[in-house]
């Protein structure tokens, strides 16, 4: 190969990294003002939810560009959300609802007025194969939501209060918060924020306290992720994501790691973070910017590596 075209394959070779690089930028803007919470992705596209108006925006992780799906509707809230087989799963955190919106289109699909008695917060949602699980931070239950064929959500008689029982004890303040589920659906995880502590739970909601090891806790654990054995915490007001080794039968663990803002590019980083996503070995936690006046104010989602 002559000098004149390894200097061609080397330069070719620079720009593919360096086009590579801009593929999937560090941060994604989103509209000012917006106040989000949740954060869902499906294939290469994200969905990020107001907490107020219960807006939906949608982009691409690709190139950051992203316009409104779902618009303000009276009386709702997008808190947190996850999309499953062309559908979108929302928690109406404050008003007691979940619904479920087209995944492509934004058309409602489904409203819940979940059966709750006293306050509540219907925080964070999970989707297995057969059922979508909401938390609820004021109340110590879960509210299972049965999918039929390919999905199809329940009626909303179908709705079941789940009361969570063992090892969960309710406290003053934000309990039971961010949620996930292993792939067969048979174990789901919370995190309870007020306390820091981490539980499995069956679908008959007997609770389970996760052991970390030397008395560690994930405090404001807020929006979490179950990859394999390994869980992600955000913990929101200490703009942290934990990185936790579960063991084998989820009974334990231990935290490998913190991402903090020490690790993130200054132009990218944590701003209250709340929940997480992931596509590939990139990470994704949407800042809530809990504090930050919020007429006029930028919020962007941050993206990290596993």
């Amino acid at each position: 190969m002559t000098r004149a075209l390894l200097a061609l394959v080397a330069i070719a070779a620079v720009a593919t990294s360096v086009a590579g690089a801009q593929t999937f930028p560090n941060r994604i803007e989103l509209p000012d003002g917006f106040q989000p919470e949740g954060i869902a992705i499906a294939g290469g596209q994200f969905y990020v939810g107001s907490i107020p108006t219960g807006r939906v925006y949608r982009g691409s992780l690709r190139t950051g560009q992203g316009a409104e799906l779902v618009p303000a509707q009276a009386g709702r809230a997008a808190i947190g959300m996850k999309v499953d087989r062309g559908r979108l799963f929302v928690a109406g955190g404050p008003t007691g609802d979940a619904f479920v919106y087209n995944a492509r289109t934004g058309a409602n699909i489904a409203a819940y007025e979940l059966p709750t008695e006293d306050a509540t917060f219907v925080n964070d949602v999970v989707v297995t194969k057969r059922a979508a699980w909401f938390t609820d931070s004021q109340r110590a239950v879960l509210y299972r939501l049965p999918l039929g064929p390919n999905g199809r959500p329940g009626a909303s008689a179908s709705v079941q209060t789940v009361a969570l029982t063992g090892d969960f004890v309710q406290q003053p303040g934000f309990n039971a918060n961010g949620i996930d589920a292993t792939p067969n659906g048979k174990t789901l995880v919370i995190v309870q924020s007020n306390t820091g502590r981490l539980f499995t739970v069956t679908p008959s909601g007997v609770t389970r306290a996760i052991a970390l090891a030397g008395g560690e806790s994930v405090p404001n654990g807020d929006g979490i992720l179950l990859d394999g054995k390994t869980l992600y915490v955000v913990q929101n007001q200490l703009n942290t994501v934990a990185k936790i080794s579960l063991a084998p039968n989820l009974r334990s663990g231990r935290v490998v790691a913190r991402v903090t803002n020490a690790q993130l590019p200054a132009t990218a980083q944590f701003s209250v973070p709340t929940t997480v996503a992931e596509l590939g070995s990139r990470l994704y936690a949407v800042n809530a910017r809990f504090g930050t006046p919020p007429a006029g104010a930028d919020y962007w989602i941050t993206q990290f590596r596993k």
